[in-house]
């Protein structure tokens, strides 16, 4: 049973990730394991994230104009996010739990890094047979140590060059996949050591996830986008920094 302030805890982080999901169409799961490590166990961060990423990405994807399109294009990747995420999942429920944190801590600072720097590439079409399914991999082996699902899936998908709204729902795609994969790897682990609990703590979450998500959306039009994800990616970067530093101190 959660007490009162660690539920009022959790609540708040996930309308503030839900906001930050709604202003610049991602970034709940990384503000969500990033705020919810400082005070538990990454795997038990992640069994809380489950249900308001499905249900965030599930809606970022279905709302967009070429579901079937980026299927067809990105399957290899999706099935790398796939094997990497239920090779990987045994780090995050493990004896590995400060490895974990620190490779949070790192994910974080190098996706902060890349923002800030405003750091890209581009992928030509004649190299995304062999890129996509190694990228799928990488990030799935990211997402099953840390709970993460940006590195580097989000800088390789930028680097296809996607219209705006192919871009956000080719996110949406990526990160729904992420979510049913940790979901699976955390099972095979045996993590969800109390299913229901954690089901229903996950539910729960989802409220002020959603309600995030759409304030921010609502915002979105008032508001500078660039100068967000400024104070987005320095934000995360001091976290990402005193993740890291937390389990070599």
């Amino acid at each position: 049973m959660l007490s009162a302030g660690i539920a009022a805890w959790i609540g708040a982080v996930f309308l503030a990730a839900g906001f930050v999901k709604g202003v610049v169409g991602m970034g709940l799961p990384t503000v969500a394991m990033g705020l919810l490590a400082v005070t538990m166990p990454p795997v038990e961060a992640a069994a809380l994230l489950l249900i308001p990423s499905l249900v965030t990405n599930l809606w970022q994807l279905f709302t967009g104009p070429s579901f079937g399109g980026l299927v067809k294009r990105l399957w290899a990747m999706m099935a790398g996010i796939l094997l990497g995420t239920v090779a990987g999942a045994g780090v995050l429920t493990g004896t590995h739990a400060s490895a974990a944190s620190a490779g949070l801590g790192a994910a974080l600072v190098l996706y902060a890094i890349l923002g800030l720097l405003k750091l890209g590439f581009a992928t030509a079409a004649r190299h995304e047979a062999l890129m996509s399914p190694l990228v799928g991999i990488a990030t799935g082996l990211v997402t099953g140590a840390t709970g993460v699902f940006v590195i580097p899936a989000v800088p390789y998908l930028q680097s296809l060059r996607l219209e705006k709204e192919d871009l956000i729902q080719a996110l949406g795609l990526s990160f729904t996949v992420s979510t049913a994969a940790l979901a699976i790897g955390l099972f095979r682990e045996g993590a969800l050591a109390s299913p229901t609990a954690q089901l229903t703590g996950s539910i729960l979450a989802l409220l002020p996830a959603l309600a995030g998500m759409f304030i921010g959306q609502a915002l979105r039009q008032a508001m500078s986008v660039e100068t967000f994800r400024t104070v987005f990616f320095v934000g995360l970067l001091a976290l990402g920094v005193y993740l890291a530093l937390e389990t070599a101190l």
